[in-house]
């Protein structure tokens, strides 16, 4: 699981795509591919950016849900929080693995 959460993060468009999460959550794939084109300049694909959130998804740093007929993406920070916790906050009981 730490594997596929650094290799999600080693990529600078899904790194820019949890920025967005971060600062706004509960974005449309639509939300997010306006966000990345008009505050980073990236011209990306809708498919693109879909097989990065994929990739996010997968590692567990985007929760996805359905509403009707559109999907959401949020940022789950806990895979992040399991990082830090293992190597900077060792003395912490559930860091005992």
């Amino acid at each position: 699981m730490v594997d596929d959460v650094f290799k999600a993060l080693a990529d600078p468009t899904r790194r820019r795509i949890l920025d967005e999460l971060a600062e706004r959550d509960s974005q449309s794939l639509f939300e997010i591919c306006a966000r990345l084109t008009t505050k980073h300049g990236l011209g990306l694909s809708r498919q693109g950016v879909s097989q990065h959130l994929a990739v996010l998804e997968a590692a567990g740093l985007v929760r996805t849900r359905r509403q009707g007929r559109y999907k959401f993406h949020d940022l789950d920070p806990e895979p992040l929080e399991r990082i830090l916790n293992r190597w900077l906050r060792p003395d912490m009981p559930e860091n005992t693995q």
